[in-house]
């Protein structure tokens, strides 16, 4: 091969070696388009479809943002009562900013803050030195609770019935055969279970059999 291409004149070995560039041009060319821009295309596939998974992800968090909404009334000593929107999982403290924050005379000391409120919840937030007795104390699985107005809550009228659900430990004791560790396991249990269905859930509570509940089924509700 070699004494063969010594034997080839100027003419021929020039146009020889145009002829094995142009091969290897040839050659790069093609591993060009089948490897380089068959794997550019991988690329671009794969990033079209992580882009596509990060758009329906993205898509799918703000309809759970909203799914995950919720709305309370707050009114009393706060400077914008009314309606607001929180996040589900909020607590009264929150709904008290977005109420615009409490007013001066606001007395947060009787509203447990941390306490975590419900979709539908109306909060009312008591003034300094209030008269709370017409006010009734909710106590749904959080100890001191939201404070709301109730007119229908008369607390000298002896026919009116407890809610079992929402009264304080102390008008859980006004009822017949109900102490203080009564009303005290009362609250524990509906803490720990969730409201009760109906009265005679009363009767899971410890201390609670069939003769203290036909005592008390004419005095209290759900």
């Amino acid at each position: 091969m070699k004494e063969i291409i010594l034997n080839l004149t100027k003419k021929q070995k020039i146009i020889l070696s145009i002829i094995i560039s142009i091969i290897f041009i040839l050659f790069f060319i093609y591993v060009y388009k089948n490897i380089y821009e068959g794997d550019t295309e991988i690329i671009l596939s794969a990033e079209e479809n992580n882009i596509e998974e990060i758009t329906n992800d993205t898509n799918t968090l703000l309809n759970q943002s909203e799914e995950n909404k919720i709305i309370v009334h707050i009114i009393g000593e706060v400077n914008n009562p009314g309606v607001v929107t929180l996040q589900e999982g909020s607590r009264i403290i929150d709904a008290i900013n977005m109420a615009g924050g409490k007013t001066e005379e606001a007395d947060l000391s009787k509203i447990n803050l941390a306490y975590i409120v419900e979709d539908g919840t109306q909060i009312y937030i008591p003034r300094i030195n209030e008269d709370l007795n017409q006010i009734n104390l909710i106590s749904d699985g959080a100890g001191i609770g939201v404070l709301i107005n109730d007119s229908s809550l008369d607390e000298n009228d002896t026919n009116s019935k407890v809610n079992i659900n929402t009264a304080t430990k102390e008008k859980l004791e006004t009822l017949p055969g109900v102490g203080e560790t009564t009303a005290q396991k009362i609250i524990d249990y509906r803490e720990t279970n969730g409201k009760f269905k109906t009265i005679e859930d009363i009767k899971n509570v410890s201390g609670i059999g069939d003769a203290k509940f036909e005592s008390l089924k004419e005095k209290i509700t759900v």
